[in-house]
C-alpha cells in the first residue's frame, strides 16, 4: 500500500491510500458490512453515495458462511460483488463483546459461537489466515480489546499480550506472503494500539508496534465507555506518536462530531455501526443534529429529513411519510433512513476533505459543530 500525505490544515490531514481495488481519499469513513453486507443498503446504493471502502468482520464471516466457502467463491469482493477496497477487522473485539463464553490464553481466545454454541479457537495466526482467505485489502492484526474500566496493571498486561499477538500476526502474514507472492501486492497489515486511557501506556504500545513495523496503525480500545474527553485526548496523543507517513485509523468511532473532532486530532480513517444501527431504530443524523423520526411531532411534517441534505431520500420523501413507514413496520423505513445516514456521513467526510484542501478546515469545524448544537 502506498500512503501519500497531500495536505495538512489545523491538525487535519488529507491523504491518498492506494490499494489493489482502488485509491481511497482520506479522511475516510468506512460503512460497516459485518457479514458481507451493509445492512439495508445494496452495493449499488453504497457506490451511489460514494463509499470508497467498507469493513467486513473476521469473526462473523468465519462462523457464517465460512472463510473457505468465500475463498472458493473468489474472495469477499467477488462473493458480495463489491469492486472497491475492503478492510477486515481481526475478530478480537467481537470475541470480547459477542461470544457467549470466552477464555483467553497466550495462544488465543477459545469462544462459544453465538450462532450454534460450538466452541472455536481464534489465534493471531488463524485470524490472519481467515482474512487472507477473504481477500481483504487491509488486514488487521489480532488484538485484545482492553475492557473499560480497567486498572493500569490490567491495561499493561493486555497491551503486552496485544504486542505479542501483533508480532505473531506479522510473522504469519509474512509467511503467507512468501508462499503467495501476489499477497504482498494486494494486501497490507495494520497493527492496533491499545493502552487504555493513560498516555504512558499508549506510548508503550506504540513503541512496541513500531519495532514490529506495519503498513498502518489503528487506535483501538476507545469509545468503550470512557468519557468523551478521554476519547479525544487519547486519540490525539496516540496519533501524535504514530508515523506521519502512515495512515491512522480510529476504530469504532463514532458520531458526526466525533469524526470532525478526531480529524482535527490527526486521524485518517474511521468506522462505526452508528449510522446504520441507529437508522434501523429511527434515529436520523442531520446537519442540525439528531432526530427520532418515530416521534409524534413529525406526523404531519412535510419537510425532508434534512432540508440541507442533497441525498435522494431527502429530495423525495417527507418526514411524515417516513414516520408512517416506521409506525407500520415497513422495511422501507430502515432502507430510507440508512441511505440518508450513510450519505450524511460520507458527505461530511467529503466536505472535510474539501475544507482541508482549501485551507479552511478550522472554519468548517466551527460552523459544522455550531450547526449540530443548534
Amino acid at each position: 500500500m502506498f500512503f501519500r500525505l497531500v495536505a495538512e490544515d489545523s491538525g487535519a490531514r488529507l491523504g491518498l491510500i492506494e490499494t489493489a481495488h482502488g485509491v481511497i481519499e482520506t479522511p475516510v469513513f468506512m460503512p460497516v458490512g459485518t457479514c458481507g453486507s451493509v445492512k439495508a443498503m445494496t452495493q449499488d446504493m453504497l457506490e451511489e453515495v460514494g463509499a470508497e471502502i467498507i469493513l467486513g468482520n473476521t469473526y462473523h464471516l468465519y462462523l457464517r458462511p465460512g472463510h473457505e466457502l468465500i475463498r472458493e467463491m473468489g474472495g469477499l469482493h467477488e462473493f458480495m460483488s463489491w469492486r472497491r477496497p475492503i478492510l477486515t477487522d481481526s475478530g478480537g473485539f467481537q470475541v470480547y463483546s459477542l461470544a457467549q463464553i470466552s477464555r483467553r490464553t497466550e495462544e488465543g481466545v477459545t469462544f462459544k459461537s453465538h450462532i450454534d454454541g460450538t466452541f472455536h479457537l481464534l489465534t493471531p495466526e488463524r485470524s490472519i489466515q481467515i482474512q487472507v482467505a477473504l481477500g481483504s485489502d487491509i488486514i488487521m492484526a489480532f488484538d485484545e480489546c482492553t475492557p473499560y474500566p480497567a486498572s493500569k496493571e490490567q491495561v499493561i498486561d493486555s497491551l503486552e499480550l496485544t504486542t505479542r499477538w501483533a508480532r505473531r500476526s506479522a510473522d504469519e502474514f509474512k509467511r503467507l506472503a512468501e508462499q503467495d507472492l501476489a499477497l504482498s501486492k494486494r494486501a497490507v497489515l495494520f497493527g492496533i494500539v491499545q493502552g487504555g486511557i493513560w498516555q504512558e501506556t499508549r506510548l508503550r504500545s506504540v513503541e512496541q508496534l513500531l519495532e514490529i513495523g506495519f503498513a498502518g496503525y489503528a487506535i483501538g480500545g476507545l469509545s468503550v465507555g470512557e468519557a468523551k474527553q478521554y476519547t479525544y485526548d487519547i486519540a490525539e496523543y496516540t496519533a501524535s506518536c504514530l508515523p506521519a507517513h502512515k495512515p491512522r485509523y480510529l476504530m469504532g468511532v463514532g458520531t458526526p462530531e466525533d469524526l470532525v473532532e478526531c480529524v482535527a486530532r490527526g486521524v485518517d480513517m474511521f468506522d462505526c455501526v452508528m449510522p446504520t444501527r441507529n437508522a434501523r431504530n429511527g434515529q436520523v443524523f442531520t446537519s442540525s443534529g439528531k432526530l427520532n423520526i418515530k416521534n409524534a411531532e413529525f406526523a404531519r411534517d412535510v419537510r425532508p429529513l434534512d432540508p440541507s441534505c442533497g441525498c435522494r431520500v431527502c429530495r423525495r420523501y417527507s418526514r411524515s411519510y417516513i414516520r408512517h413507514l416506521y409506525k407500520s413496520a415497513e422495511i422501507l423505513a430502515s432502507i430510507l433512513c440508512t441511505y440518508h445516514n450513510i450519505y450524511f456521513y460520507l458527505d461530511t467526510m467529503k466536505k472535510i476533505r474539501h475544507s482541508i484542501r482549501c485551507g479552511l478546515f478550522r472554519d468548517f469545524r466551527r460552523s459544522f459543530l455550531s450547526a449540530l448544537s443548534g
